[in-house]
């Protein structure tokens, strides 16, 4: 399980994250919902080791890694698709998911081929460089090259944002097959969805936390959502 407890972060005097805790398991996806600006990424960045925090404790499976450098939390089992995507444009898609090996043991170095049948347009484009694919097909090389880690907690960033429908809806059935440990070449893992569309995330999530102002104000299991509560917080 990861646990967040009261962590505080700040950029120079702006207090961006204020007394968070946060709680997801293996075999159960977490949402993270709020408007923009309200700490989702900053809160990402801090689980995964890219921002210090100033105080609080971030543990992963029992271990206290809130001092970890980012790439320790990679060979930790912890996986990251920043919004945005980042993949990276000048190389090609076999080349992006080979910089998932990184932190992997050198006879772990191979890509699952679940990859390509979770994500077919990867195989048709192989060879094609990252730039030259869409904004939806970069958003499944990342979760792919992510995915390559062989993660048991996965972290993805507004992985609808600016995607296709018919993508979606192809993200979507993926979070839930892993959610639910039926591709066995990854094992269980708990996942973190930060999302702004509402429907997509209630119907994925089984826990839930609305973040406002660097504060999360509501959480609990979603069978038990107020949906009128969340709803308001996420417009504008």
């Amino acid at each position: 399980m990861l646990m967040v407890e009261n962590i505080d972060l700040y950029y120079g005097a702006s207090h961006a994250l204020r007394g968070v805790s946060l709680q997801a398991a293996k075999g159960r996806v977490t949402c993270v919902l709020g408007r923009n600006g309200v700490g989702k990424t900053s809160l990402m960045r801090a689980i995964m080791g890219q921002q210090a925090v100033r105080s609080g404790v971030v543990q992963w499976e029992g271990a206290d890694i809130t001092t970890l450098p980012a790439y320790e939390r990679a060979r930790a089992g912890i996986g990251f698709v920043p919004q945005g995507r980042e993949i990276f444009a000048r190389l090609t898609v076999r080349e992006n998911l080979e910089t998932g090996f990184a932190p992997l043991k050198r006879a772990e170095r191979t890509i699952p081929a679940e990859i390509y049948e979770l994500f077919p347009v990867l195989a048709d484009m192989h060879s094609r460089r990252g730039g030259d694919l869409s904004g939806g097909q970069q958003q499944q090389l990342a979760i792919a090259r992510a995915l390559v880690t062989r993660p048991r907690l996965l972290i993805l960033d507004e992985p609808t944002e600016g995607i296709q429908p018919s993508i979606i809806k192809d993200i979507g059935r993926v979070i839930r097959l892993l959610a639910e440990n039926k591709i066995k070449a990854f094992g269980e893992m708990a996942i973190v969805l930060v999302e702004q569309y509402f429907d997509f995330a209630k119907e994925l999530a089984d826990d839930y936390a609305v973040m406002d102002r660097g504060e999360v104000i509501l959480a609990g299991a979603t069978a038990q959502m107020v949906e009128a509560d969340v709803r308001k917080h996420l417009t504008v």
